[in-house]
């Protein structure tokens, strides 16, 4: 079953065909759940219809700490079935479903009171591993202060007794999530982005559909089904609203703000993570950078436009100097994202401690919503939502088969991997490049040597992100489903947090080019490149607002990128 290229071809015939005809499943929201519960219902035989009303992953599924984890603070409050489930879920993405995005960390955990600490600490990890961490990635050790500092130099000696060094994983969350949606419409699922639901369709009281505004042609669409599913995290309030039903829970936004600083800025050869008073914080390796994060703090503003404040990035730093020999600055940061996690309301006013588990809810007939939860468990929660929302449906189904497909780019990325020498050597191309292209696109790396060997300047770095190739871009637009200049910059690359200037430089080479594609016009690129710049403007002077009032201020102050008719095939 090859891949279905997501193109403006693919959508022109998606928005005609979806008028059409009525759909099994409508699945609303192209976040990681969204695109699981696609995946999930297409996998059984059921037609399905997944509408975003952005870009994949431009919410919270783009904004995560990209770890794919059990949860070590989780056993600390006893939530033991939450990690056993992450830590099956983390085995089945790093074995089968997604070895080419999923790959093993190593972490130390520094220690300091001495042997109770480390008998307390030491049997949670224990249980980590046997929960499933063993099965799947090396056991913990345990390290002497001198064995720790050995792999961790940049720490201080006198912050640490010893450590604690264990295994856990990583994802790039936004290519990951886009993958899903790329699986989906492999198995038949119709996926549209910039297509934004304005209000539900009802029939005798059930829900049987939506209408949707495609943002791009600037026209109106009726979708019928016969059951849809609500996967729309933090906008969950609003879309009962929109659906007329009564909220069967309460979604409560937190704020979740990341730095990135140079790899060489920390000397490490390992993640590190320790605890603070109120949760823990992370220090993870990412390609040449460390991603720093996270703060848990309750967010009251704009959705779509989370923001990062002076006080965020205070927080973060201070808090990480705590340990470290040679203190960061402001000015070693390269990069700062902010997103928000969509958990489910509870009594607590300290966000920290709200429940990462999930919830799915029918509040109206027809109707299905899921909310909770966290990244690592989204295969469980598609599914479970998928099981409510067929129940009624009348036929046998079968049960999930999610836990069994692999994502595109899974299939025949290990055979791949042991022989990129080879393949390198076929393409003629350097062996990073081709191990970069391998770890970011699995077997589907075949497809880019397939553009580069018909046009060799595509094997050329891009201007201002040399770690990216100007064929990137190209199977982005051409594959990857991507529209506009921030697409490309902030979710199928990473440009937009890893380069000190967030992308600016590379912004016109990349619209050039997505616009050769797509047919833009010379207004057209001037204006993708005048929003992105805004947009980044506009955060670094959110960064420096002194709390989330005046950060949001700041990023609102940014202009929306206008679609309206602007997309076409070129």
């Amino acid at each position: 079953m090859s891949a279905v290229p997501l193109n403006a071809d693919y959508r022109t015939r998606a928005l005609r065909d979806l008028g059409e005809r009525t759909v099994d499943v409508l699945v609303v929201g192209g976040g990681v759940v969204g695109t699981g519960a696609a995946l999930d219902a297409a996998s059984r035989g059921l037609s399905v219809a997944l509408l975003e009303a952005r870009d994949w992953a431009a919410g919270t599924s783009s904004r995560s700490s990209k770890l794919i984890h059990g949860g070590l603070r989780y056993l600390e409050q006893r939530d033991f079935g939450l990690v056993a489930e992450a830590l099956r879920e983390r085995g089945l993405l790093l074995r089968k479903l997604a070895p080419h995005l999923v790959r093993p960390v190593p972490f130390v955990l520094p220690l300091h009171n001495g042997v109770t600490e480390r008998a307390y600490i030491g049997a949670g990890v224990l249980l980590y591993d046997t929960m499933g961490g063993a099965r799947a990635l090396p056991k913990h050790r345990h390290l002497s202060r001198g064995d720790a500092l050995e792999h961790a130099p940049a720490l201080r000696p006198d912050a640490l007794t010893g450590a604690i060094r264990y295994y856990d994983a990583q994802v790039d969350d936004a290519r990951h999530t886009m993958t899903l949606a790329r699986t989906a419409a492999q198995h038949g699922a119709t996926v549209l982005t910039r297509t934004r639901v304005t209000r539900y369709l009802r029939e005798n009281g059930r829900v049987t559909g939506a209408v949707a505004r495609d943002t791009e042609g600037d026209r109106e669409i009726v979708i019928r089904a016969n059951r849809v599913i609500n996967a729309t995290g933090v906008w969950t309030d609003e879309m009962h609203e929109a659906a007329g039903a009564q909220p069967p829970f309460r979604v409560r936004m937190s704020k979740g703000v990341h730095l990135l600083v140079p790899r060489q800025r920390i000397a490490m050869d390992t993640g590190m993570i320790m605890r603070t008073e109120k949760s823990v914080l992370f220090v993870i390796p990412w390609g040449q950078h460390w991603i720093i994060g996270t703060t848990d703090t309750d967010w009251r503003y704009d959705k779509e436009h989370p923001a990062a404040s002076k006080a965020d990035v205070d927080y973060l730093l201070a808090t990480v100097n705590t340990v470290l020999r040679d203190p960061l600055t402001t000015e070693d940061i390269e990069g700062v994202y902010a997103g928000l996690r969509p958990l489910l309301a509870g009594t607590s006013d300290d966000t920290a401690t709200l429940s990462r588990e999930h919830a799915v809810a029918e509040p109206i007939g027809g109707l299905t919503v899921v909310a909770g939860g966290k990244y690592t468990t989204y295969r469980v929660m598609a599914a479970d939502a998928v099981d409510h929302a067929i129940a009624g449906l009348g036929r046998s189904m079968s049960p999930s088969l999610t836990d069994k497909l692999p994502l595109v780019g899974a299939i025949g990325f290990h055979e791949m991997w042991q022989q990129r020498q080879a393949v390198a050597d076929r393409a003629e191309l350097p062996l990073a490049m081709v191990e970069h292209l391998l770890g970011r696109y699995g077997s589907a790396t075949g497809e880019l040597l397939e553009m580069i060997a018909a046009e060799p300047g595509l094997a050329e770095p891009l201007p201002g992100a040399p770690a990216y190739h100007r064929a990137e871009v190209r199977y982005a637009v051409t594959h990857e489903g991507a529209m506009h200049l921030e697409d490309v910059l902030t979710r199928r690359t990473r440009i937009s947090v890893e380069q000190f200037d967030r992308g600016t430089t590379a912004a016109r080479p990349v619209a050039e080019m997505m616009g050769e594609v797509l047919g833009w016009s010379a207004e057209r690129v001037d204006a993708e490149v005048s929003h992105y710049c805004e947009r980044v403007h506009a955060e670094r002077r959110a960064q420096q607002a002194p709390d989330d009032a005046a950060a949001n201020a700041a990023r609102l102050a940014a202009p929306e990128v206008a679609t309206s008719g602007a997309h076409r095939a070129g």
